[in-house]
C-alpha cells in the first residue's frame, strides 16, 4: 500500500551571482533599485492548482527579512488547498507585469514603479505579493466611468462573490486568504483600496519597507518578526482594520 504523497516544506535560498546577473539582464533589477541581490531570497514551495493537482515548482522572490514568513505562508496556502495557477520568477517575463498577469502568474519581487506613478512599487522591495491576477484583477475606473481591468480576463471576476446561486464555487480568490497574509506580515490588501482596486496585491507599509531595507539583514529579519507579532497580538481583541499598518 502506497503512503499518501507528502509535499516538501517551503524553503528559501539566497540569490547567487548567476541569478543576479539574470535579473539584471532581464530588466527585473536596475542599478537604482531600493535593494540589491544580497537582500533577496527565493522561496520554493509546493502548491495545488485549480484542478487539484500538486506542483512542486512554485518560486517567489522576496526580501530576506520576510522569507521565513513567506515560506510558512505558502505552506499554509497549500495545506488549505488554496488554488494557485502558477508561480514563476519575474525574469521569465522580463519584468513585464502585464505579461505576468496575463499568464495568471503569482509573483513578488520586480524592480518597477507603482502603476501610473513614478515611486518604487513595494514589489521593488520584495515586500509585495500578487496572487492569481485573473481571479484577482487590478481595476481602475476610467474618465468615462467604465472599469478598466488588468488582465482583461479578470473581467469575469468583478463580481467578488465566491459562491453564487446556481454556479460552481470559485477558487483562488484573495478574499479567502486576506487574514492569512496579514498573519504573516502582509497586512495591507489592495482589495481594500478605493481607487484603484488591486485584488491580487498584498504588501507591507512603505514606512516598514524603507526601514527594513536600511537595516542589516539580521536586524531586518528581527524587525519583520516583531511586525508580525504586533499584528497577531492586536488581532486577539481588535478587528483587522485597526491592526494594519
Amino acid at each position: 500500500m502506497q503512503s499518501a504523497y507528502a509535499a516538501p516544506a517551503a524553503r528559501s535560498t539566497a540569490v547567487d551571482v548567476a541569478m543576479c546577473t539574470g535579473l539584471r539582464s532581464a530588466g527585473v533589477l536596475h542599478a537604482n533599485a531600493p535593494i540589491g541581490c544580497e537582500r533577496l531570497q527565493v522561496v520554493r514551495f509546493s502548491y495545488v492548482d485549480f484542478d487539484g493537482r500538486q506542483h512542486d515548482d512554485g518560486e517567489i522572490m522576496v526580501m530576506d527579512a520576510a522569507a521565513p514568513q513567506v515560506a510558512a505562508l505558502f505552506d499554509q496556502l497549500r495545506a488549505r488547498g488554496f488554488a494557485l495557477a502558477g508561480a514563476r520568477l519575474m525574469q521569465h517575463y522580463r519584468g513585464d507585469d502585464q505579461a505576468s498577469m496575463r499568464a495568471n502568474n503569482s509573483s513578488a519581487f520586480n524592480d518597477r514603479a507603482i502603476t501610473n506613478a513614478s515611486a518604487p512599487s513595494l514589489h521593488a522591495y520584495g515586500l509585495a505579493i500578487d496572487i492569481n491576477p485573473v481571479q484577482n484583477p487590478f481595476v481602475e475606473i476610467g474618465k468615462d466611468g467604465r472599469a478598466q481591468v488588468s488582465p482583461t480576463a479578470g473581467g469575469r471576476y468583478l463580481n467578488r462573490q465566491t459562491t453564487r446561486p446556481g454556479k460552481p464555487a470559485r477558487k483562488g480568490m484573495a478574499e479567502d486568504v486576506v487574514e492569512l497574509f496579514a498573519q504573516h506580515g502582509f497586512t495591507i490588501w489592495g482589495g481594500d483600496w478605493d481607487a484603484p482596486i488591486d485584488y491580487q496585491h498584498f504588501q507591507v507599509s512603505r514606512t516598514l519597507a524603507k526601514k527594513l531595507a536600511a537595516l542589516p539583514p539580521a536586524q531586518a529579519r528581527a524587525a519583520f518578526e516583531e511586525h508580525v507579532q504586533a499584528y497577531r497580538n492586536c488581532r486577539r481583541d481588535k478587528p483587522r482594520a485597526t491592526c494594519t499598518h
